[in-house]
């Protein structure tokens, strides 16, 4: 049997990039060793990465991976930028090769307040990004409202695929941290630099919910701080999302009175990442209603469920799919006031067995619809039906979205 070669060159080595294409991929060598051959390459054009010419193309690259494989897949956008990312797609096509791109965020509509949109208007990364839509043999996303927001750039297949998670890696399998008594309940939100905006939703709400439940019976999480490194004049490196954080401490824990009960952690990899759910009995997803936070994964509900920890967020993006009020969780409408969380908080954490059985619930969902192992059968099917389509370059009828694609949770 003949092989299918994939190459796989995700934009970094980041979160999105590993759940959509490292992760993934990964899964897909060790499901189907006998049927598909795999090869890494986050620079398979040749830029130069170092040192006086660093970002300037090598003349003597001869595209070798690029020749060998019979699918290209690439993500988001690469760290050598946007420009870098069109390329792959557009000289995979030149060599014709089949090109899959996936994307968790919807970079054709950033919201204003994104730390990122200046640069993405300056750079003109919306379009770069319709434009690798536009050229790409299959693209996949991770829920409907998103396909329906980029249906019409793709002139390939066009599928959604849920976030998954490889549940045998060690670090979604961590024994709970046993708490110090048995009635604290660990309230825990994880997140990234670019939340600024959405930790608005939850201002001063902490120390709010003190007042009502005591202090010593609640203990806040926030996790994701970066890690202080130092440049070689004794700076610190990424000083920017020292201050993003510095800014989240503010937001968040506005008005803070009396002993801390709380902690900020530092951020871990993608593959030790999962562990931090071991010391979280409750979690928060706090969003603000935009195009692009509702086009967001339910990826949380994912990493939750599997440590049964309940989800209480704002009702953006897909969650509705998942969380069901009282039952695995609880939604708060989009923009809802302080108020809101205080009141669903407070009832939570006077409740832990409540807690505990939402958390026993939503369980049951995550390990039925977020395993690794089940969305990647639905991955490589997607691969081995979509080759045989058209691909969309030569003026040639387009594919729309089709639901058959879906992994429907």
């Amino acid at each position: 049997m003949t092989k299918l070669k994939i190459l796989a060159s995700p934009a970094n080595e980041g979160g999105c990039s590993y759940y959509r294409v490292i992760a993934p991929i990964r899964k897909l060598a060790e499901l189907y060793p006998d049927q598909i051959e795999v090869r890494w390459n986050l620079n398979p054009l040749g830029i130069h990465e170092s040192g006086p010419k660093m970002g300037s193309w090598q003349e003597d690259w001869d595209f070798e991976d690029l020749k060998w494989c019979d699918i290209v897949v690439t993500n988001n956008i690469s760290n050598w930028g946007g420009p870098y990312t069109a390329r792959i797609v557009g000289k995979a096509k030149k060599f014709g090769k089949f090109v899959h791109y996936d994307t968790d965020d919807l970079l054709t509509d950033l919201y204003e307040g994104h730390r990122l949109y200046n640069t993405y208007k300056e750079k003109n990364l919306e379009e770069i990004t319709k434009f690798i839509y536009n050229n790409a043999d299959l693209v996949t996303v991770t829920q409907r409202k998103f396909a329906e927001r980029v249906r019409a750039y793709c002139t390939g297949v066009l599928a959604v695929v849920k976030n998954a998670i490889d549940y045998n890696l060690p670090c979604w399998n961590v024994p709970k941290v046993p708490k110090k008594k048995k009635k604290l309940i660990r309230v825990g939100w994880a997140g990234g630099i670019h939340h600024e905006e959405d930790v608005k939703e939850f201002a001063g709400v902490p120390n709010l919910v003190n007042g009502r439940v005591g202090r010593e019976n609640v203990h806040w999480g926030f996790y994701g701080a970066p890690l202080m490194k130092k440049n070689e004049d004794g700076t610190n490196k990424d000083e920017w999302q020292h201050e993003v954080w510095r800014n989240y401490k503010k937001i968040l824990l506005g008005g803070f009175k009396g002993a801390p009960n709380w902690q900020i952690y530092n951020a871990l990899s993608p593959d030790s990442y999962g562990g931090i759910y071991s010391q979280i009995d409750l979690a928060i997803a706090p969003l603000q209603m935009n195009a692009f936070n509702d086009s967001k994964s339910e990826i949380k509900v994912a990493e939750c469920g599997r440590y049964k920890i309940p989800l209480i967020a704002s009702d953006v993006g897909c969650y509705d799919e998942t969380i069901v009020n009282g039952k695995t969780g609880y939604l708060l409408p989009a923009n809802a006031p302080k108020s809101e969380w205080v009141k669903v908080l407070t009832k939570c954490i006077k409740n832990p067995d409540h807690v505990r059985e939402m958390g026993e619930n939503l369980h049951k969902v995550t390990e039925q619809y977020f395993d690794m192992n089940k969305v990647a059968v639905h991955r490589m099917e997607l691969y081995e039906q979509s080759l045989g389509l058209i691909h969309g370059r030569d003026g040639k009828e387009k594919l729309n979205y089709n639901s058959e694609w879906e992994f429907n949770a």
